[in-house]
Protein backbone atom coordinates (compact mmCIF):
# COMPACT_ATOMS: atom_id res chain seq x y z
CA UNK A 1 0.00 0.00 0.00
CA UNK A 2 1.42 3.61 -1.08
CA UNK A 3 0.10 6.49 1.67
CA UNK A 4 0.38 10.03 0.16
CA UNK A 5 0.11 12.50 2.67
CA UNK A 6 -1.16 15.86 1.10
CA UNK A 7 -3.37 16.75 -1.58
CA UNK A 8 -2.15 19.56 -2.78
CA UNK A 9 -1.40 19.66 -6.52
CA UNK A 10 2.15 17.81 -5.78
CA UNK A 11 0.36 14.75 -4.03
CA UNK A 12 -2.29 15.05 -6.51
CA UNK A 13 -0.09 14.29 -9.48
CA UNK A 14 2.07 12.09 -7.14
CA UNK A 15 -0.88 9.55 -6.75
CA UNK A 16 -2.27 9.85 -10.38
CA UNK A 17 1.47 8.90 -11.53
CA UNK A 18 1.95 6.00 -8.97
CA UNK A 19 -1.62 4.58 -9.22
CA UNK A 20 -2.46 1.45 -10.99
CA UNK A 21 -0.87 -2.00 -11.17
CA UNK A 22 -2.66 -3.45 -8.73
CA UNK A 23 -1.34 -1.25 -6.17
CA UNK A 24 -3.57 0.24 -3.36
CA UNK A 25 -3.22 3.67 -3.32
CA UNK A 26 -4.49 6.06 -0.71
CA UNK A 27 -4.50 10.15 -0.34
CA UNK A 28 -4.68 11.80 3.03
CA UNK A 29 -5.81 15.46 3.77
CA UNK A 30 -6.04 17.46 6.97
CA UNK A 31 -8.63 19.59 4.73
CA UNK A 32 -11.80 19.40 3.58
CA UNK A 33 -10.82 19.41 -0.18
CA UNK A 34 -7.94 19.44 -1.99
CA UNK A 35 -5.60 22.38 -2.53
CA UNK A 36 -6.76 24.94 -0.05
CA UNK A 37 -3.57 25.86 0.83
CA UNK A 38 -0.25 27.13 -1.54
CA UNK A 39 -1.63 25.08 -4.63
CA UNK A 40 -4.24 27.61 -5.12
CA UNK A 41 -2.95 30.61 -3.57
CA UNK A 42 -0.64 31.66 -6.13
CA UNK A 43 -0.27 33.35 -9.58
CA UNK A 44 -1.20 30.30 -11.50
CA UNK A 45 1.99 31.18 -13.75
CA UNK A 46 3.55 28.21 -15.87
CA UNK A 47 7.11 29.38 -15.20
CA UNK A 48 9.83 28.75 -18.10
CA UNK A 49 12.15 27.85 -16.10
CA UNK A 50 14.73 31.01 -15.99
CA UNK A 51 15.08 31.87 -12.49
CA UNK A 52 16.89 28.81 -10.99
CA UNK A 53 20.36 27.48 -10.71
CA UNK A 54 21.35 24.84 -14.01
CA UNK A 55 21.33 21.69 -12.55
CA UNK A 56 18.66 22.25 -9.35
CA UNK A 57 15.78 20.20 -9.19
CA UNK A 58 13.62 23.54 -9.23
CA UNK A 59 14.86 23.82 -12.77
CA UNK A 60 15.19 20.59 -14.27
CA UNK A 61 11.41 19.88 -13.42
CA UNK A 62 10.52 23.26 -14.05
CA UNK A 63 11.74 23.45 -17.94
CA UNK A 64 9.71 19.48 -18.22
CA UNK A 65 7.34 20.59 -16.00
CA UNK A 66 6.40 23.32 -18.62
CA UNK A 67 5.86 21.13 -21.66
CA UNK A 68 4.38 18.43 -20.00
CA UNK A 69 1.94 21.14 -18.88
CA UNK A 70 1.07 22.89 -22.36
CA UNK A 71 0.77 19.28 -23.68
CA UNK A 72 -1.74 17.78 -20.84
CA UNK A 73 -3.95 21.34 -21.10
CA UNK A 74 -4.39 21.10 -24.91
CA UNK A 75 -5.28 17.09 -24.77
CA UNK A 76 -7.64 17.11 -21.55
CA UNK A 77 -9.36 20.70 -22.11
CA UNK A 78 -7.73 22.54 -19.27
CA UNK A 79 -7.84 25.84 -19.72
CA UNK A 80 -4.53 27.93 -19.91
CA UNK A 81 -3.08 30.46 -21.85
CA UNK A 82 0.43 30.97 -22.89
CA UNK A 83 0.71 35.36 -22.47
CA UNK A 84 4.79 35.03 -22.70
CA UNK A 85 6.85 37.03 -20.27
CA UNK A 86 8.99 40.07 -20.33
CA UNK A 87 11.65 40.32 -17.93
CA UNK A 88 12.57 44.07 -17.58
CA UNK A 89 15.62 46.33 -16.97
CA UNK A 90 14.39 49.64 -16.23
CA UNK A 91 18.03 51.50 -16.11
CA UNK A 92 21.22 50.93 -17.81
CA UNK A 93 23.32 49.46 -14.83
CA UNK A 94 20.45 46.42 -14.85
CA UNK A 95 21.21 45.20 -18.19
CA UNK A 96 24.26 42.92 -17.04
CA UNK A 97 22.16 41.59 -14.71
CA UNK A 98 19.54 40.63 -17.17
CA UNK A 99 22.63 38.92 -19.68
CA UNK A 100 23.56 36.73 -16.88
CA UNK A 101 19.91 35.10 -16.42
CA UNK A 102 19.27 34.96 -19.85
CA UNK A 103 22.54 32.98 -20.60
CA UNK A 104 21.16 30.58 -17.10
CA UNK A 105 18.31 30.57 -18.82
CA UNK A 106 19.23 29.01 -21.83
CA UNK A 107 21.99 26.70 -19.86
CA UNK A 108 18.51 25.37 -18.29
CA UNK A 109 17.29 24.78 -21.84
CA UNK A 110 14.35 26.95 -21.54
CA UNK A 111 13.74 27.26 -25.54
CA UNK A 112 12.99 31.03 -27.59
CA UNK A 113 14.55 33.61 -24.92
CA UNK A 114 15.71 36.61 -26.31
CA UNK A 115 17.26 39.90 -25.44
CA UNK A 116 15.18 42.37 -26.50
CA UNK A 117 16.53 46.76 -26.55
CA UNK A 118 13.82 49.46 -25.70
CA UNK A 119 12.64 49.80 -29.12
CA UNK A 120 11.48 46.07 -29.92
CA UNK A 121 9.79 45.94 -26.02
CA UNK A 122 7.95 48.89 -26.99
CA UNK A 123 6.28 47.60 -30.24
CA UNK A 124 5.54 44.46 -28.27
CA UNK A 125 4.49 46.51 -25.84
CA UNK A 126 3.58 50.21 -25.75
CA UNK A 127 2.73 50.63 -22.03
CA UNK A 128 5.94 48.96 -20.82
CA UNK A 129 8.47 51.64 -20.15
CA UNK A 130 12.44 49.51 -20.19
CA UNK A 131 15.77 50.02 -21.69
CA UNK A 132 15.87 46.34 -22.12
CA UNK A 133 14.13 43.25 -21.42
CA UNK A 134 14.64 39.39 -21.76
CA UNK A 135 11.25 38.06 -23.72
CA UNK A 136 10.34 34.37 -22.59
CA UNK A 137 7.37 33.26 -25.10
CA UNK A 138 6.46 29.91 -22.71
CA UNK A 139 5.97 31.56 -20.16
CA UNK A 140 1.70 31.44 -19.09
CA UNK A 141 -0.93 30.93 -17.01
CA UNK A 142 -3.27 27.97 -16.37
CA UNK A 143 -6.35 27.02 -14.17
CA UNK A 144 -4.81 25.62 -11.15
CA UNK A 145 -7.91 24.35 -9.65
CA UNK A 146 -8.70 22.78 -12.85
CA UNK A 147 -5.21 20.90 -13.13
CA UNK A 148 -5.74 19.44 -9.92
CA UNK A 149 -9.26 17.99 -10.40
CA UNK A 150 -7.53 16.49 -13.64
CA UNK A 151 -4.51 15.07 -11.61
CA UNK A 152 -7.38 13.92 -8.67
CA UNK A 153 -9.73 12.39 -11.54
CA UNK A 154 -6.68 10.34 -12.85
CA UNK A 155 -5.95 8.96 -9.43
CA UNK A 156 -9.32 7.69 -9.13
CA UNK A 157 -9.59 6.24 -12.01
CA UNK A 158 -7.13 3.81 -11.44
CA UNK A 159 -8.37 3.36 -7.92
CA UNK A 160 -6.47 5.92 -5.61
CA UNK A 161 -8.82 6.43 -2.96
CA UNK A 162 -9.20 9.88 -0.88
CA UNK A 163 -9.68 10.76 2.74
CA UNK A 164 -10.37 14.42 3.68
CA UNK A 165 -10.09 15.97 6.85
CA UNK A 166 -7.85 13.32 7.35
CA UNK A 167 -4.58 14.61 9.46
CA UNK A 168 -1.54 12.20 10.45
CA UNK A 169 -0.99 12.91 13.87
CA UNK A 170 2.30 10.11 13.89
CA UNK A 171 4.03 7.57 12.08
CA UNK A 172 5.93 4.64 13.67
CA UNK A 173 8.39 2.87 11.86
CA UNK A 174 7.38 -1.44 11.59
CA UNK A 175 9.77 -4.03 10.55
CA UNK A 176 7.86 -3.87 6.66
CA UNK A 177 6.32 -0.56 6.65
CA UNK A 178 4.91 2.03 8.54
CA UNK A 179 1.72 2.83 10.82
CA UNK A 180 0.00 5.89 10.48
CA UNK A 181 -1.96 7.66 13.09
CA UNK A 182 -4.72 9.33 11.75
CA UNK A 183 -6.95 12.44 13.72
CA UNK A 184 -10.64 12.54 11.77
CA UNK A 185 -13.84 13.72 12.87
CA UNK A 186 -14.89 10.30 14.42
CA UNK A 187 -11.61 9.95 16.35
CA UNK A 188 -8.13 8.53 16.26
CA UNK A 189 -7.13 5.68 14.02
CA UNK A 190 -4.27 3.90 12.72
CA UNK A 191 -3.50 2.36 9.26
CA UNK A 192 -0.42 0.40 7.66
CA UNK A 193 0.86 1.32 4.81
CA UNK A 194 4.16 0.34 3.06
CA UNK A 195 5.07 3.50 1.07
CA UNK A 196 4.96 6.81 2.60
CA UNK A 197 4.93 10.00 0.59
CA UNK A 198 5.47 12.94 2.09
CA UNK A 199 3.77 16.53 0.09
CA UNK A 200 2.75 18.23 3.28
CA UNK A 201 3.50 21.17 1.69
CA UNK A 202 3.74 23.97 4.25
CA UNK A 203 3.40 21.02 6.71
CA UNK A 204 5.99 18.65 5.23
CA UNK A 205 8.65 19.68 7.71
CA UNK A 206 6.16 18.84 10.57
CA UNK A 207 5.52 15.34 8.50
CA UNK A 208 9.20 14.30 8.50
CA UNK A 209 9.14 15.11 11.91
CA UNK A 210 6.66 12.98 12.29
CA UNK A 211 8.91 10.49 11.11
CA UNK A 212 11.56 10.92 13.39
CA UNK A 213 13.75 13.27 11.50
CA UNK A 214 15.62 15.99 13.52
CA UNK A 215 14.65 18.38 10.83
CA UNK A 216 17.17 20.89 11.83
CA UNK A 217 20.19 18.51 11.49
CA UNK A 218 18.61 17.34 8.21
CA UNK A 219 17.90 21.13 7.27
CA UNK A 220 14.03 20.39 6.77
CA UNK A 221 13.07 23.39 8.40
CA UNK A 222 10.49 25.27 6.73
CA UNK A 223 10.34 28.98 6.56
CA UNK A 224 6.88 30.51 6.09
CA UNK A 225 7.35 33.15 3.28
CA UNK A 226 4.03 35.34 2.40
CA UNK A 227 3.03 36.79 -0.75
CA UNK A 228 0.51 39.50 -1.51
CA UNK A 229 -2.12 40.20 -3.99
CA UNK A 230 -4.10 43.19 -5.19
CA UNK A 231 -6.29 43.68 -8.03
CA UNK A 232 -5.94 46.25 -10.87
CA UNK A 233 -8.85 48.54 -12.18
CA UNK A 234 -10.75 47.25 -14.40
CA UNK A 235 -10.09 50.44 -16.36
CA UNK A 236 -6.83 49.48 -16.88
CA UNK A 237 -6.72 45.64 -18.17
CA UNK A 238 -5.89 44.82 -21.39
CA UNK A 239 -2.85 47.46 -21.73
CA UNK A 240 -1.05 44.67 -21.47
CA UNK A 241 -0.31 41.15 -22.85
CA UNK A 242 2.54 39.62 -21.40
CA UNK A 243 3.53 39.09 -17.68
CA UNK A 244 5.88 42.02 -17.05
CA UNK A 245 8.68 41.07 -14.38
CA UNK A 246 11.43 43.33 -12.85
CA UNK A 247 14.78 41.81 -11.93
CA UNK A 248 14.32 39.30 -8.97
CA UNK A 249 14.79 40.61 -5.91
CA UNK A 250 18.14 38.43 -4.01
CA UNK A 251 16.91 39.52 -0.52
CA UNK A 252 14.08 37.21 -0.20
CA UNK A 253 14.90 35.04 -3.48
CA UNK A 254 10.89 36.43 -4.90
CA UNK A 255 10.53 37.27 -8.50
CA UNK A 256 9.67 40.79 -7.57
CA UNK A 257 6.02 41.94 -7.82
CA UNK A 258 4.87 42.00 -11.45
CA UNK A 259 1.53 41.74 -12.81
CA UNK A 260 -0.18 37.93 -12.97
CA UNK A 261 -3.43 37.09 -15.33
CA UNK A 262 -5.91 34.69 -14.26
CA UNK A 263 -6.87 32.60 -17.34
CA UNK A 264 -9.76 34.89 -18.33
CA UNK A 265 -7.09 37.27 -18.72
CA UNK A 266 -7.85 39.99 -15.27
CA UNK A 267 -4.90 41.23 -14.21
CA UNK A 268 -3.15 41.19 -10.93
CA UNK A 269 -0.23 42.73 -9.11
CA UNK A 270 1.81 40.02 -6.87
CA UNK A 271 3.22 38.28 -5.39
CA UNK A 272 5.28 40.41 -2.34
CA UNK A 273 7.81 38.56 -0.33
CA UNK A 274 7.82 38.73 3.57
CA UNK A 275 8.79 36.23 5.80
CA UNK A 276 5.97 35.69 8.45
CA UNK A 277 6.29 33.39 11.38
CA UNK A 278 2.37 32.58 11.20
CA UNK A 279 -0.12 31.53 8.23
CA UNK A 280 -1.91 34.13 7.90
CA UNK A 281 -4.30 35.33 4.67
CA UNK A 282 -5.00 38.68 5.34
CA UNK A 283 -3.92 40.74 3.03
CA UNK A 284 -2.48 44.25 4.69
CA UNK A 285 -4.26 47.21 2.60
CA UNK A 286 -1.51 49.78 4.19
CA UNK A 287 1.27 47.92 1.92
CA UNK A 288 -1.06 49.45 -1.51
CA UNK A 289 1.88 52.01 -1.52
CA UNK A 290 4.60 49.26 -1.89
CA UNK A 291 2.71 48.01 -4.52
CA UNK A 292 2.08 51.25 -6.73
CA UNK A 293 6.02 52.30 -5.98
CA UNK A 294 7.30 48.85 -7.03
CA UNK A 295 5.88 48.86 -10.20
CA UNK A 296 5.53 52.08 -11.38
CA UNK A 297 9.13 51.91 -12.96
CA UNK A 298 8.12 49.83 -15.82
CA UNK A 299 3.95 49.82 -15.27
CA UNK A 300 3.40 53.60 -15.16
CA UNK A 301 0.42 54.00 -16.33
CA UNK A 302 -0.96 51.93 -13.06
CA UNK A 303 -1.87 54.39 -10.37
CA UNK A 304 -2.84 54.20 -6.78
CA UNK A 305 -6.32 54.14 -6.73
CA UNK A 306 -6.22 51.41 -9.44
CA UNK A 307 -5.02 49.02 -6.90
CA UNK A 308 -7.23 46.72 -4.11
CA UNK A 309 -6.51 44.20 -1.80
CA UNK A 310 -7.20 41.05 -3.18
CA UNK A 311 -5.59 37.71 -1.81
CA UNK A 312 -2.52 36.06 0.01
CA UNK A 313 -0.65 33.08 -0.19
CA UNK A 314 1.97 31.30 1.88
CA UNK A 315 5.48 29.45 0.17
CA UNK A 316 6.94 26.94 1.87
CA UNK A 317 11.17 27.96 2.26
CA UNK A 318 13.72 26.01 3.04
CA UNK A 319 15.63 29.17 3.09
CA UNK A 320 15.29 31.52 5.47
CA UNK A 321 15.86 35.56 5.30
CA UNK A 322 18.83 36.13 3.86
CA UNK A 323 20.37 32.79 3.22
CA UNK A 324 21.21 31.16 0.07
CA UNK A 325 19.34 29.40 -2.47
CA UNK A 326 18.01 26.15 -1.33
CA UNK A 327 16.33 23.58 -3.59
CA UNK A 328 13.43 21.18 -3.79
CA UNK A 329 14.19 18.37 -1.06
CA UNK A 330 12.90 15.50 -3.04
CA UNK A 331 14.58 12.36 -0.59
CA UNK A 332 14.07 8.55 -0.19
CA UNK A 333 14.69 8.13 3.42
CA UNK A 334 16.46 4.94 3.77
CA UNK A 335 19.59 6.05 4.69
CA UNK A 336 18.07 7.45 7.72
CA UNK A 337 16.65 3.77 8.48
CA UNK A 338 13.51 4.82 7.23
CA UNK A 339 12.96 2.70 4.05
CA UNK A 340 9.94 3.42 2.26
CA UNK A 341 9.50 7.09 3.25
CA UNK A 342 9.82 9.84 0.33
CA UNK A 343 9.86 13.23 1.62
CA UNK A 344 8.86 16.16 -0.83
CA UNK A 345 10.00 19.52 1.19
CA UNK A 346 10.19 22.98 0.06
CA UNK A 347 7.95 22.66 -2.76
CA UNK A 348 7.39 26.36 -3.33
CA UNK A 349 7.41 28.11 -6.93
CA UNK A 350 7.95 26.71 -9.14
CA UNK A 351 6.07 24.23 -7.70
CA UNK A 352 3.08 24.12 -9.89
CA UNK A 353 4.58 24.35 -13.29
CA UNK A 354 6.71 21.13 -12.00
CA UNK A 355 4.04 19.20 -10.61
CA UNK A 356 4.02 16.66 -13.53
CA UNK A 357 7.64 16.13 -13.72
CA UNK A 358 8.33 15.95 -10.15
CA UNK A 359 5.62 13.23 -10.02
CA UNK A 360 7.69 11.53 -12.97
CA UNK A 361 10.48 11.72 -10.34
CA UNK A 362 8.80 9.98 -7.38
CA UNK A 363 7.32 7.31 -9.45
CA UNK A 364 10.58 6.50 -10.48
CA UNK A 365 11.67 6.20 -6.96
CA UNK A 366 8.69 4.17 -6.18
CA UNK A 367 9.13 1.94 -8.88
CA UNK A 368 12.64 1.26 -7.00
CA UNK A 369 10.75 0.18 -3.93
CA UNK A 370 8.01 -2.03 -5.41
Amino acid sequence: MITIIGAGVIGLAVAARVAGKGREVYILEKNETFGLESSSRNSETIHAGIHWPEGSLMAETCVAGNAMLYELCEKHGIVCRKTGKLMVATIDEEVGRLEELLDQGRRNGVKGLELLPRKKVKELEPNVEAVAAISSPSTGTVDSHALMRYFLNGAKEKGAEIAYKSKVVGIEKLPDGYDLVIEDSTGTSSVRTGVVINCGGLHADEVAQLAGIDIDEAGYRLHYCKGEYFSVSSSKQGLVKRLIYPLPDPATGGKGIHNVFDVDGRMRLGPSAQYVDEIDYSVDESNKGVFHDSVKAFLPFIEYDDLEPEMAGIRPKLQGPGEDFRDFVISHEGDRGLPGLINLIGIESPGLTSAPAIANYVAAMVDKLL
